[in-house]
């Protein structure tokens, strides 16, 4: 008996079918096999720890009553599928989740058949899952289409678009909301609260147990029978609601609340959807971070980890961050914008649900009043801020370069061509690394620059980026500044020879020459300044003098300050942590050829936005921006000059 508990049932389990052959105290034992293996992988490699933990029982029962892959799931976001992959054949691969070369920390239709779909923002699930259930209803393909969204996701009006279209339609479609009362930060708005007053109400959830447990003594005999099971049911939760339920009014039959870690309720629950026609949502109520203590008391901070330490949950990053040290670009803007709104009174802050990871948790502690958490709804963030500068107040919207895709229509419609000052600070900017092509930050350079009236600032350190935001703060206009993830660069800003500036007195509007060259020109576009300067260190090792300048305002664009220096070197190497179509390089170059036409030049940036996960100085390597590369590029640029 004691050998049978040491042998760990997850290791049985080559594919799903197999956990239709354990007991209810095995599967629970599975459960906990699994959470352990999800803490040990997170805890070493970083990844979406407590969404993962709190999908552990739904992800068992979903793969137990329905046939995958002939059925098709769509995970919303998409980071809650570590179980997901752990059951699927990936378990022997999971130790290289969000590495590169390893698996993906989201779901990858080229990773595993039992993948339908790629997802990595927010509610689109419902969106996919419909257009998969049309597709297979008209290729007369049998089963079932199942769309698993967070009540986070559901703030995003996407979902909403989707919920309207499925329940008009009367197709076949199952929506399960995992609502554990979180997206990243805690979730806010109308909806939340509806949902709220679902999970409380007892004598709903007293009512809806006795009438099913009622129910399921009386054989569905018919058509006839079925509907007015379905109208009782209906006038039940009205009687006891005093209101009409939100979900069934736009056509879905509403089911739950069911507590999401009950194996045999969600088992039972979901056999029983499984055999209605129509559109249908599952309420299913989990808790966010279950079976870790830390992650259970902090969903939030939980939510996205860098590696930490399983015994005290702490990570490198955190314990900085408690010594009162800056901890990243992210904290020093957020900083920076605080001690801004003392004096004035117009600035405000605006999140789309990511009030933690912008930094601007401190801003919303110290001006509740001027602080905005919308929820994932970057679209009416982006306008809400522009009705905000309309009014004569000065927002600040912070999102993730990802998200800012989400809300570009409403960026140059409402923002840019109205020459509303909107001051928008656009964070993990450029390569964020392990989470992957959903999640870099390579496109927003190549949309914002040919928007008109806007201006774009790439701050290279700390400072660079407080001076953005003062001029930002002052200007009659949209002024965007990205930034990338985590620290700033370490510059060195002297050696022998006393050429190199030092880039703390650097202007953030002109071109900015930090170390004199006269062989070759390396232009670097803000985060990319460093490894400008370590590969000035190498070439001049090799006898070639570079002239590093630094770029921080990419719009409007100092060609003529940049210009000096090419028409000294004639060559030019630029650097962008960006995608290279449409953006700086290309900008720059086309400007400088009119002036000196025989001007040698090479674009190192980003060549395709399809970057996978991995650290970001492996993917800087793997698209030729470190410091080897540029070495390359300018030893190639002086032989054919030479030559």
């Amino acid at each position: 008996m004691n050998e049978k508990h040491t042998i760990k049932l997850i290791d049985q389990i080559n594919e799903p079918e197999s956990l239709k052959n354990f007991s209810r105290n095995e599967l629970e034992q599975l459960a906990s096999e699994i959470r352990e293996s999800i803490i040990e992988t997170v805890s070493k490699n970083g990844g979406h720890l407590a969404s993962n933990l709190g999908m552990v029982e739904l992800t068992i029962a979903l793969l137990m009553v329905f046939e995958f892959p002939r059925d098709k799931i769509v995970f919303d976001v998409g980071h809650q599928t570590y179980a997901w992959k752990l059951l699927t054949g990936r378990k022997d691969r999971f130790c290289s989740l969000r590495r590169y070369g390893g698996i993906s920390g989201f779901p990858k239709t080229d990773e595993s058949c039992f993948d339908c779909f790629n997802t990595g923002h927010s509610s689109t699930s419902i969106s996919a899952a419909i257009g998969l259930s049309r597709a297979m209803a008209r290729s007369n393909r049998a089963g079932h289409v199942i769309a698993v969204i967070g009540d986070g996701a559901l703030t995003g009006g996407m979902a909403f678009e989707a919920l309207n279209d499925a329940g008009h339609s009367r197709e076949n479609l199952i929506v399960i909301l995992n609502d554990n009362q979180m997206s990243i930060g805690r979730n806010v708005g109308g909806l939340s609260r509806h949902l709220e007053n679902l999970r409380l109400s007892k004598s709903y959830l007293h009512l809806r147990t006795r009438f099913e447990n009622l129910l399921s003594h009386i054989p569905l005999i018919g058509r006839p029978i079925l509907r007015l099971i379905e109208r009782v049911k209906q006038m039940t939760k009205m009687a006891v609601k005093h209101q009409g339920i939100f979900f069934e009014e736009l056509g879905f039959q509403y089911y739950g609340p069911v507590d999401g870690h009950d194996l045999s309720s969600l088992t039972h629950h979901l056999k029983a959807i499984g055999q209605l026609k129509g559109p249908v949502l599952l309420h299913v109520v989990t808790q966010k971070g279950k079976g870790y203590t830390y992650a259970e008391y902090s969903p939030d901070l939980y939510h996205g980890v860098a590696p930490f330490i399983i015994e005290n949950g702490l990570s490198n990053g955190q314990q900085s961050q408690e010594s009162g040290r800056i901890n990243s670009f992210s904290d020093a803007f957020g900083r920076h914008l605080v001690e801004k709104a003392k004096d004035n009174t117009k600035i405000c802050a605006i999140s789309a649900a990511m009030t933690n990871g912008t930094g601007l948790t401190a801003f919303q502690q110290s001006y509740p009043g001027r602080f905005f958490d919308v929820g994932i709804a970057e679209q009416h963030a982006m306008t809400f801020a522009a009705g905000l500068a309309a009014g004569g107040m000065k927002p600040v919207i912070a999102l993730y370069s990802t998200f800012l895709q989400r809300a570009f229509d409403q960026l140059l419609h409402d923002v840019c061509l109205q020459n509303l000052p909107v001051v928008l600070a656009v964070d993990r900017a450029g390569i964020v690394g392990e989470d992957g092509e959903t999640h870099q930050g390579l496109f927003d350079l190549s949309l914002l620059l040919p928007l008109p009236n806007i201006e774009v600032f790439c701050p290279s350190d700390y400072h660079s980026l407080r001076a953005a935001v003062d001029y930002a703060l002052l200007a009659e206009h949209p002024v965007a500044i990205r930034y990338p993830r985590g620290k700033e660069p370490q510059h060195s800003h002297s050696d022998s020879a006393g050429t190199r500036a030092d880039t703390q007195c650097q202007s953030i509007t002109q071109t900015t020459v930090v170390r004199q060259g006269d062989s070759v020109t390396i232009a670097a576009l803000g985060s990319l300044l460093g490894i400008a300067c370590e590969a000035a260190d190498q070439l001049a090792e090799q006898g070639i003098a570079a002239e590093v300048v630094s770029i921080v305002r990419v719009k409007p664009f100092d060609h003529t300050g940049l210009a000096v220096s090419v028409e000294k070197t004639r060559r030019l190497i630029t650097l962008e942590e960006s995608v290279i179509t449409g953006g700086f390089g290309q900008m720059a170059i086309a400007e400088l050829m009119s002036r000196i036409p025989d001007l040698s030049y090479k674009i190192l940036g980003i060549g395709s936005g399809m970057l996978c996960q991995g650290k970001r100085d492996e993917l800087l390597h793997l698209v030729g921006l470190d410091v080897e590369a540029v070495c390359l590029a300018a030893g190639e640029l002086c032989r054919v000059v030479t030559k």
